[in-house]
């Protein structure tokens, strides 16, 4: 028997409480607590207690703690302790009622699901059936054990191995001394026509290269000049025009070309400018030489190989041979696995560094020679062989080019052969003489032998669990038979509309499950059905409790050791009807007498009040979980005080006074005269007098009947009614608002409270 609950902290409501030894629990032990103060806390507590699941007790650690959960327990045997979220010994023979039974055996909400009708059967079986069942389960869990050992063997086999064949089949290849040559065919014949759609569309090798320089054509404009333009008058002219500052030259040249234009009409030619006669200029031969078509030609002719060059050279030009080079290298890339192609090396980087080196070089004497078209040049040894250096490489990738060309029939031929394989059997053929060479793989061998002694002992543990199965089986055809019978007994008990019909068991795979239906007007009622009638609309909230009071109260009866059993009950009554809870009542009464303690919490007090009243006060405790400063806290609780009706308080309070005086009292008690004779009405005249009727109207409803045959009270009877109430009015607030300061005097009250008393006790 649990003797006391000594402490409970960092848990659900309960921050740090030790109830005092006032609080120890008894054989027949009440708890009331409103809702949300800690009494599933509690139930949740003692499951965990029986399960050994500390998970119960550590998912409702007190929000906010800083420590963990700390509960101590004494009972008959000792004390079990849980910290360290672990109990220290669990109590095995706690039986618990509550929402977490409800929705674990019975249904959850509306929906009853697999897991409850497999908790249903192991709930039916009892102690001897789930033994049976233990060693069922045992057998059941060896072959699980037996599969996962299977699994775990097998999957050391490597799955790139095994292929498309299953454990048996691989371990059965037979070995093959030309596997490898068949293989490698296998895999060429695979890979063409695994791509024969991309082989179709991708085109074969393109030719690519580097633009060369025209070093002959170069050398010609460098080396160009003007013979009739002396260099002395072309320094002359130059000098004049670098005096004239930026674009003179430009300025100088337009100029020319204005002087015909301007002397026309003269005999000499005319400044544009200065509109002067220039025969006297020694300069201006110079500047017909300098500005002479030759001249422009030449001027023309750097420019122009310069161009030629950029546009040769630089721009996009070797971002598009990158581009060439990297298809090339795609192209390779994809082709290798069906052909022998040349390899493909080319340093694009050392060819960018040698193509800029003589494409600056060569720009740079061009540039030099544009500066001073009238000189001759010639490039410098070190451009010249810049080059050269680059030419090296134009005939290398020229080379490299003519190669992977060159292949490009033996890629149409590859194309050809692509389209004429069947992917999915080649696929299948290469699977599968891997696999067979895999088979025989010295690392693979003792892993067959393994699976294979394996497979042997799952094969006994098989025929184990089918004559476990079977004494299973026969219990069942008397057990099942047996409960439904006690679950129909409860139910008619408690009076319930329907009764359970073809409660049978099942094997699965995954173990037991229990299934019934629901008869109501005798038609049985598919509970598992998704649609029509089923659990979730024939079965009222009130139904389904009392389903699962039925539940629990016949799987008690099947307990062997129900003498030693410690049942807690959490709120039984919810959504039940009056006749329904007056009958879990006399079924909690008849329990307690059966088993060694029962522990009954609810926030219903009536509930609890009327099972108090009925209870053996000597093995009898009533506690309270109340509001504390900080959470919750328990404490005893005075049932009586709950028990008793406001009516009956306002009695004993009148009788009292009326026995010793107590001046604090008096105005309490002139308070209560008023209430007390509406009360008595209400019992002695309820046809007169229903709720909410005054006794002002009242008594002229007797005035009117008074001597009649329908009279109510006679008029002595009305007369004193009448005193009575005049004094009760004084100290009721509907009456007089001076009720809190109207004076008293005791004597005057004790003779009003004797005859109301008096007058409240007649009929």
């Amino acid at each position: 028997m649990i003797e006391r609950i000594q402490l409970l902290r960092n848990i659900g409501q309960f921050d740090n409480v030790s109830p005092p030894p006032q609080t120890a629990l008894s054989p027949f032990s009440l708890v009331y607590g409103e809702n949300g103060r800690g009494k599933t806390t509690i139930a949740a507590i003692l499951r965990s207690l029986a399960t050994n699941n500390p998970g119960l007790v550590t998912d409702r650690h007190r929000l906010g703690a800083q420590h963990p959960p700390h509960i101590v327990i004494n009972h008959a045997g000792g004390q079990c302790v849980f910290q360290n979220n672990t109990w220290t010994q669990p109590l095995p023979q706690v039986a618990i009622f509550d929402d977490t039974f409800v929705s674990a055996n019975v249904c959850s909400g509306i929906e009853l699901m697999t897991a409850h009708r497999q908790n249903l059967h192991e709930l039916i079986l009892g102690a001897q059936g789930v033994a049976l069942n233990d060693t069922l389960q045992g057998h059941v869990t060896r072959i699980e054990d037996h599969n996962t050992r299977l699994r775990e063997l097998a999957d050391a086999i490597p799955a790139n191995a095994r292929g498309p064949y299953k454990v048996d089949t691989f371990c059965s290849l037979e070995q093959d001394p030309a596997i490898e040559a068949k293989i490698q065919d296998a895999e060429r014949r695979l890979a063409a026509a695994r791509s024969a759609d991309a082989i179709r569309q991708r085109p074969g090798f393109q030719e690519f290269g580097l633009p060369d320089f025209d070093l002959e054509a170069i050398d010609a404009v460098l080396d160009r000049s003007l013979p009739d333009l002396e260099a002395a008058a072309a320094g002359r002219v130059r000098a004049h025009i670098e005096k004239l500052g930026r674009g003179g030259e430009a300025w100088v040249s337009d100029g020319m070309a204005r002087i015909e234009l301007v002397s026309e009409g003269h005999d000499d030619d005319i400044c544009p400018f200065c509109a002067q006669e220039l025969g006297g200029s020694a300069v201006i031969d110079h500047y017909r030489a300098y500005f002479s078509r030759a001249y422009e030609d030449l001027k023309l002719a750097i420019r122009q190989i310069g161009v030629a060059i950029r546009d040769t050279h630089a721009g996009d030009i070797p971002s598009s041979f990158e581009r060439e080079i990297r298809t090339a290298v795609q192209s390779h890339e994809f082709w290798k696995d069906f052909a022998d192609l040349p390899e493909i090396e080319v340093d694009t980087a050392a060819i960018a560094r040698q193509w800029n080196a003589a494409r600056e070089g060569v720009l740079e004497h061009l540039r030099a020679k544009a500066g001073a078209p009238l000189d001759r040049m010639a490039l410098s040894p070190e451009v010249r062989q810049a080059v050269m250096d680059y030419r090296a490489r134009i005939a290398e990738v020229v080379a490299l080019s003519g190669r992977l060309v060159a292949v490009n029939g033996r890629l149409d031929v590859v194309k050809e052969q692509a389209q004429a394989d069947d992917l999915a059997a080649l696929t299948d053929d290469l699977a599968k003489l891997q696999a067979q060479k895999a088979r025989y793989d010295p690392a693979v061998v003792p892993h067959c032998d393994a699976y294979s002694t394996e497979k042997t002992a799952k094969a006994a543990t098989e025929a184990l669990r089918t004559q476990a199965r079977a004494a299973l089986d026969e219990y069942r055809e008397h057990i099942f038979p047996a409960y439904e019978t006690a679950i129909n007994e409860y139910l008619r008990r408690f009076a319930a509309s329907f009764r359970l019909g073809e409660v049978q068991s099942h094997n699965y795979r995954s173990g037991s499950s229990a299934s019934f239906c629901v008869v109501i007007n005798q038609q049985n009622v598919n509970v598992t059905a998704d649609q029509g009638p089923s659990f979730r609309n024939t079965l009222s909230a009130g139904d389904r409790n009392t389903l699962a009071l039925a539940f629990f109260f016949a799987s008690l009866d099947q307990d062997p050791d129900l003498a030693n059993k410690i049942v807690a009950i959490d709120d039984p009554m919810t959504s039940l009807d009056d006749h329904r809870t007056l009958r879990t009542r006399e079924e909690i009464m008849g329990l307690a007498a059966k088993v060694r303690q029962v522990i009954v919490l609810s926030h219903s007090k009536s509930f609890l009040c009327n099972l108090w009243e009925q209870s053996d006060r000597n093995v009898s405790t009533a506690l309270r979980i109340n509001r504390a400063a900080v959470g919750s806290e328990i404490t005893v609780w005075d049932v009586r005080s709950d028990s008793i009706s406001e009516h009956d308080k306002r009695h004993e309070l009148v009788r009292s006074y009326l026995q010793a005086a107590d001046p604090d009292k008096e105005r309490q008690i002139a308070a209560a005269l008023r209430p007390i004779l509406e009360a008595f009405m209400r019992v002695a005249y309820p046809e007169y007098f229903p709720p909410g009727t005054l006794l002002g109207p009242f008594l002229g409803l007797c005035d009117q009947r008074m001597n009649g045959n329908n009279e109510i009270l006679s008029a002595g009877d009305i007369a004193e009614l009448r005193a009575l109430l005049g004094y009760a009015n004084l100290f009721h607030h509907d009456t007089n608002p001076a009720w809190q300061t109207a004076a008293i005097n005791d004597a005057e009250l004790t003779d009003f409270a004797e005859r109301t008393l008096l007058f409240a006790s007649r009929r």
